[in-house]
């Protein structure tokens, strides 16, 4: 058992890692962010179709003074951090069923998770 330890650390230490452990490629979340750009600002108080942007994580959703958001965005409660945006973004319906999001959504959880780390860091 003593001569297993090592190989068992060893192999272990070898393992690939689970993507949720990969660093965020914030040149990535910002071409990411492209998608967004159509609809949204990253400008304080500058609302394009959809809400500004600036400073959403943290910010509890549907609370942007002056935008008129759906009922169901209002209702939702939640704060935007790592969870609720993934969510959101993997499927605005299912995270947020009656939201008027007219986006269907980010299949690729490393490029959600990268927009994520580069929306954080815009502020």
């Amino acid at each position: 058992m003593k001569r297993l330890l090592p190989l068992l650390l060893v192999l272990t230490a070898c393992q690939p890692k689970p993507a949720a452990l990969h660093a965020p490629d914030l040149a990535n979340g910002q071409r990411q962010f492209a998608a967004c750009a159509g609809c949204h600002s990253l400008q304080k108080n500058v609302t394009v179709f959809g809400p500004s942007l600036y400073s959403v994580y943290g910010r509890k959703a549907g609370s942007l003074p002056g935008y008129d958001y759906s009922p169901a965005l209002r209702a939702y409660g939640q704060t935007w951090d790592d969870a609720t945006l993934n969510a959101f973004l993997a499927s605005p319906g299912k995270a947020v069923p009656g939201t008027r999001m007219g986006f269907w959504g980010m299949n690729d959880a490393q490029d959600r998770r990268d927009l994520i780390a580069w929306l954080k860091q815009t502020r």
